[in-house]
């Protein structure tokens, strides 16, 4: 190839004044002596100026150009071509390993009286000793201790409630019913470890009313449902103010309404109520 500092002298003639003959002469030695690339055309400007000859006045010196210019894009296909890399072949895909089975959970058996092989004849009465019975298996679902505490629990609480109603009447039967549920459900487990640690003592327990026997979440949620409806019983039947004098815990504007009312004794101080008007937010205070 020659060098591309004749390139361009040959390009600057080509844009000067020539004759027909002198392009014609110009263009084939162009075609004949060079191999060109993208870097090369475009650091000559050879393809620009060839490609304004197209439009020659001269027939034979416009197809000379065209035919150029086509020689020219084989060319610079062609190298893209040789200098493009070959498309490497995929890596052969593995196998997905199979999934590793799952650990076998243990099975969990809930503890009961004839789990624990106990047997609950503390009285002659058949039906004092089936419902210690189902106390032992309320209070022994998950317990941890060892079965004689459990035992000493459940026959001292069906003594509590038999001893209250003095005989196995449907009060004692309905009680002790009332009493197993709540030892074993789910959602109350705190109240089995309290009997079970000798927390509360089975004769309080034989005297406790359903909303005594439940959990903190139970209560925490009964008393934001009984305050809710307060205030909204209070709202229903006074107008309230607005006022700018609160500002809100959580949004911390001051736009509220408030209203206050005697919730307690008289020689309470009067309780407040207050909205928050932007996020409705409510609160209280005396």
């Amino acid at each position: 190839m020659s060098d591309i500092v004749e390139l361009k002298r040959l390009v600057k003639q080509l844009q000067s004044p020539s004759t027909a003959q002198e392009l014609l002469g110009i263009l084939t030695l162009l075609k004949k002596n060079w191999e060109v690339n993208e870097t090369i055309l475009r650091e000559s400007k050879a393809g620009l100026a060839v490609g304004k000859l197209r439009t020659h006045s001269n027939k034979e010196v416009s197809q000379a150009a065209k035919d150029l210019v086509k020689k020219w894009k084989n060319d610079v296909e062609r190298l893209k071509a040789t200098k493009s890399p070959a498309p490497k072949a995929a890596p052969p895909t593995k196998a997905a390993p199979p999934p590793a089975p799952a650990p076998a959970k243990p099975s969990t058996v809930a503890r009961t009286a004839d789990t624990d092989k106990v047997t609950l004849n503390f009285t002659p009465d058949k039906l004092r000793n089936a419902l210690s019975k189902l106390i032992y298996n309320a209070l022994a679902c998950d317990a941890t201790c060892d079965s004689n505490t459990i035992a000493a629990k459940a026959r001292d609480i069906e003594a509590a409630v038999y001893n209250l109603n003095g005989c196995t009447n449907e009060a004692y039967k309905t009680k002790l019913r009332t009493l197993t549920a709540n030892l074993k459900a789910k959602s109350n487990p705190g109240l089995r470890a309290r009997v079970l640690k000798g927390e509360l003592e089975p004769a309080r327990l034989a005297t406790m009313s359903v909303a005594d026997m439940a959990s903190e979440e139970r209560k925490a949620a009964d008393n934001k449902i009984r305050e809710q409806t307060i205030h909204e019983s209070l709202g229903a039947a006074e107008q309230e103010a607005e006022t700018d004098a609160f500002q809100c815990g959580r949004c911390k504007q001051r736009k509220c309404r408030y209203r206050q009312a005697q919730t307690r004794s008289a020689d309470e101080p009067m309780t407040t109520f207050v909205t928050c008007t932007v996020c409705n937010n409510r609160w209280k205070f005396s």
